[in-house]
């Protein structure tokens, strides 16, 4: 019940909401450009997890091999540390106030994901 109470509020109140839309409109945008669909795969992995944080955890997915991490570089190199940096920040901002440190938690928890999105799964936590 806590975990649902936490996701609805990050999504009104978290910029959740912001966030899902983002990553989708790169998700489109990578689509455009045929090259770069595993990109726009991995934006709309992160949509989905930044629309519902509280609960699911990010693991590395079996199998993934080294094209993976080889269009990871590119990926940071790209977007990811952007991507990554402002979580981090963002997490920071919200964290200053009591009732943000959940919502600063979860944007951290976003920052392994968005800065390494491919060869990775959403899962959820026991």
């Amino acid at each position: 019940m806590i975990r649902f109470v936490l996701n609805l509020l990050w999504l009104i109140f978290g910029g959740g909401i912001v966030l899902a839309v983002g990553y989708g409109i790169a998700a489109l945008i990578c689509f455009v450009l045929v090259v770069t669909i595993p990109f726009g795969v991995a934006s709309l992995r992160l949509a989905v997890y930044s629309l519902w944080p509280f609960g699911r955890t990010v693991v590395p997915k079996p199998g993934a091999g080294v094209a993976s991490g080889l269009a990871n570089v590119l990926w940071v190199v790209l977007a990811g540390w952007w991507l990554a940096l402002s979580h981090i920040l963002t997490g920071a901002a919200l964290c200053l106030t009591i009732i943000g440190i959940p919502f600063g938690i979860a944007n951290f928890k976003l920052v392994p994901a968005a800065f390494w999105p491919l060869g990775r799964e959403v899962v959820d936590t026991p």
